[in-house]
């Protein structure tokens, strides 16, 4: 079954290859397709499209494939070309013409376009929650690990004395970028397109402001172009929200990775959570901190493969935009996985303490001596030269102490500032208006 069709059918060979793999990306978009159904109905009521008896069966009948679709009971047909016109097949055989009625108004454009944009808004959420989870737990750690000093490395070599409070912290502060990142893209996503049927309006009067309301969108793209160009532009502010926050924890996966080397031993996890070899029986593999750093890595490259199929395409729906979903949709799942795990994972590091006292450090210390001798009056060149000779001639001496008092330093790590930073952040998005909006649409 095809809404378009008329009497004469695709060839096999056409219709499967542009078809492709839609039939299954279409089930991640199910739910939302009826939600969608729902809020477009009722608009249809106010308009006179649709009388109060014929919304009131439409609502009955949707409700019911939705719940069809949370008891994963829902399927597509075969020969069904997607979502849109497997529920359209069943309202029609359940309530004969009325059930063709509900595609007045709309175009599959602006229709997928508002079940992504339901579905992204969704996922937006579930990415956002586990973050702040993550957030919550390096800040925690911060504060417990502040009193551990850590080597401070650039270049990859020895530079000053860190702490793993200032390392759990950073990585704390990094995932606030990452979320004002995603207030953006949640900002975009947020918008609805639903009335711009394939791209140029309707002569139908059609009510925008209502559905807006009715889905719980903070906004409507106003523009019916515009609002079909988002497709594209919508994946690729997704994507770079991705790779952002996929960059944060593959640069943490990687910390991990090193630290738990034998020869820096700066952390470590119980047995259980590491792998061994089968011929060497010392080993303690940080596979799945691998893992993560691969997965978060081939994210990273989601923006780039987002642009490229959708570089220098003019205005208007292209069937590229069918292909987004292949490479969007499963993103989400593996980013979730990703900050899920690594929250797992950092529940039960273990510190090493007073790692700085070991004599192969000791050259962390030198700045410390340098400002040692400043604050005695000797000017900061001299200081810095006398230092240095100490530590040609192997003479040099020094206490494996710190004693930093700055914003954001070993002393001070700011923990309360950057924790209020992210409850900003957070502020920014409106997930109870959406969550309550859709409460009320299967409600009603």
């Amino acid at each position: 079954m095809k809404l378009w069709q008329k009497d004469k059918p695709s060839l096999k060979e056409i219709e499967s290859f542009t078809v492709g793999n839609d039939r299954i990306m279409d089930m991640y978009l199910a739910e939302y397709d009826v939600l969608g159904s729902l809020a477009h109905i009722a608009m249809l009521q106010t308009i006179g499209l649709l009388d109060r008896e014929e919304q009131k069966i439409l609502n009955t009948e949707l409700k019911k494939i939705h719940q069809l679709i949370k008891d994963g009971k829902f399927v597509i047909e075969e020969g069904v070309e997607d979502i849109h016109s497997q529920v359209e097949l069943l309202l029609t055989r359940t309530l004969g013409d009325v059930g063709k009625k509900i595609h007045s108004g709309r175009s599959r454009n602006d229709q997928v376009l508002v079940d992504l944009k339901l579905f992204f808004r969704e996922e937006i959420k579930k990415i956002i929650q586990e973050i702040s989870l993550l957030f919550q737990l390096l800040q925690t750690l911060s504060e417990k690990h502040k009193d551990q000093l850590l080597p401070g490395y650039t270049h990859l070599q020895l530079a000053m004395p860190s702490s793993f409070g200032l390392w759990f912290g950073a990585y704390a502060e990094s995932l606030i970028d990452d979320v004002a990142s995603w207030q953006a893209t949640y900002t975009l996503v947020n918008k609805n397109p639903l009335g711009s049927a394939a791209g140029y309006g309707s002569s139908f009067p059609l009510n925008r402001s209502l559905t807006t309301q009715l889905l719980g969108f903070d906004e409507l793209h106003y523009n019916v172009v515009y609002a079909q160009m988002s497709r594209g532009k919508t994946e690729r502010f997704l994507a770079q929200s991705i790779g952002n926050t996929a960059a944060t924890l593959s640069r943490l996966a990687m910390d991990v990775t090193l630290y738990l080397n034998q020869q820096f031993s700066f952390i470590s996890f119980p047995d259980e959570l590491t792998t061994g070899s089968s011929i060497m029986p010392h080993k303690k593999n940080p596979d799945v901190f691998e893992l993560i750093r691969g997965k978060c890595n081939t994210l990273q490259n989601l923006p780039a493969e987002i642009a490229l199929m959708t570089v220098n395409l003019p205005s208007g729906y292209h069937r590229e935009m069918q292909l987004l979903k292949e490479k969007v949709f499963p993103a989400f799942q593996t980013l979730t996985e990703c900050i899920r795990m690594t929250a797992y994972m950092l529940q039960s590091v273990r510190v090493r303490k007073d790692i700085l006292r070991e004599s192969q450090y000791k050259y962390l210390f030198s700045v410390e001596e340098v400002n040692r001798l400043v604050l005695q009056g000797i000017p900061f060149r001299d200081a810095y030269r006398q230092v240095g000779q100490a530590i040609e001639s192997n003479t040099f001496t020094y206490t494996p102490e710190v004693h930093h008092t700055h914003e954001g330093s070993i002393g001070n790590l700011c923990t309360a500032q950057i924790r209020k930073m992210m409850e900003t952040q957070l502020a920014g998005f409106s997930f109870e208006k959406s969550d309550q909006a859709m409460q009320m649409l299967l409600q009603s």
